[in-house]
């Protein structure tokens, strides 16, 4: 389940405090195609333990929503299997997908991966400027409106080429599960961040406050620079980017961003550089991250007010500035 889709433009510096007592368990690894930092407060597990459960955890994802691995329930059904009855986490995933379709009028469609693929920035290796009779070929199949998931867990295509991509969504839900699963052992201060996206619950043990993160700056070329940082306790952030992962076309040099729009099937020119959203859960903060990238700023900033749950940060450019945009509910520094 690698991160094709937005290797996060704006990483998330977990800002830890110098020391840790002996009830803070810290653990680093490598999982889903990213990395991986969790940061609780027990006095019972260890890091081994914790990082076995980790495990776990990642392969039930992967079983289900990897497009990596061959043998996942995606990737059958991306195969054109018929017979494949989805788990639990599929049909969360799935259903959430639908959610933010809707309130997105189609702009949120995890069945671009077709488009995604033909121009190089999925699993296939490669780049293809496509032509139009090409990209209205991949169009054809292209859709969320023609997938139905049964109740029994069978998922139905009307056209058996559709490809399905969770990657906008499955991140921010293993990141969920982790977080019940500690929540279940009542561990109530945690920090988990995989691949930059975070959920945080109750605060940091180190430093006995709010645990905090920050976004890095679009210009690292100066070395690493902070742009913003915020408190984050009883939520979940993601932040989505184009300003690193483009392609090049080696005849025109011309830039093809990794946002795709899934109703023109183009890659979206657009001067938002990031997006970062706020959310309950991260998988519904993955998803509308995704989401505000593909769309004009002003559409993006018109939906977001109209969630009371959710709010967002985008960093825009504009010649040689960089603007940044809040909205309304956006926890000041």
């Amino acid at each position: 389940m690698m991160d094709c889709k937005k290797l996060i433009s704006l990483s998330l510096l977990l800002i830890f405090g110098c020391t840790q007592p002996s009830t803070v368990v810290v653990t680093q690894g490598f999982a889903l195609g990213t990395s991986y930092s969790i940061k609780v407060e027990s006095q019972h597990w260890t890091a081994e333990a914790i990082e076995a459960k980790l495990d776990s955890l990642f392969y039930i994802a992967n079983k289900s929503m990897s497009t990596y691995i061959p043998q996942s329930d995606i990737s059958k059904i991306n195969q054109g299997m018929t017979d494949v009855i989805v788990d639990e986490h599929f049909r969360a995933v799935f259903d959430k997908a639908t959610e933010v379709w809707e309130a997105t009028d189609g702009l949120f469609d995890p069945t671009v991966g077709s488009l995604v693929n033909a121009y190089g920035f999925g699993p296939e290796a490669g780049f293809a400027n496509l032509s139009q009779a090409q990209i209205d070929s991949l169009l054809d199949f292209t859709g969320w409106q023609n997938l139905e998931l049964t109740p029994k867990g069978n998922l139905i295509k009307k056209d058996l080429r559709t490809y399905l991509d969770f990657n906008a969504l499955a991140k921010g839900y293993t990141i969920d599960m982790i977080g019940r699963y500690f929540e279940s052992q009542q561990i109530n201060n945690y920090l988990i961040e995989v691949g930059g996206e975070l959920r945080a619950k109750g605060q940091n043990p180190t430093t006995q406050k709010t645990w905090r993160i920050a976004i890095d700056h679009p210009n690292q070329e100066q070395g690493r620079n902070l742009i913003r940082s915020l408190p984050l306790s009883n939520q979940s952030l993601a932040t989505s980017g184009n300003y690193r992962k483009f392609r090049i076309d080696p005849r025109t040099g011309e830039k093809y961003v990794h946002s795709i729009n899934p109703k023109l099937g183009l890659p979206v020119q657009s001067s938002i550089l990031s997006a970062s959203v706020l959310a309950p859960d991260c998988m519904t903060a993955d998803a509308w991250a995704t989401a505000l990238m593909v769309m004009p700023l002003e559409q993006g900033q018109q939906l977001i007010a109209q969630h009371s749950d959710l709010e967002a940060y985008w960093i825009v450019a504009k010649g040689d500035q960089l603007l940044e945009y809040f909205s309304v509910g956006w926890p000041k520094e």
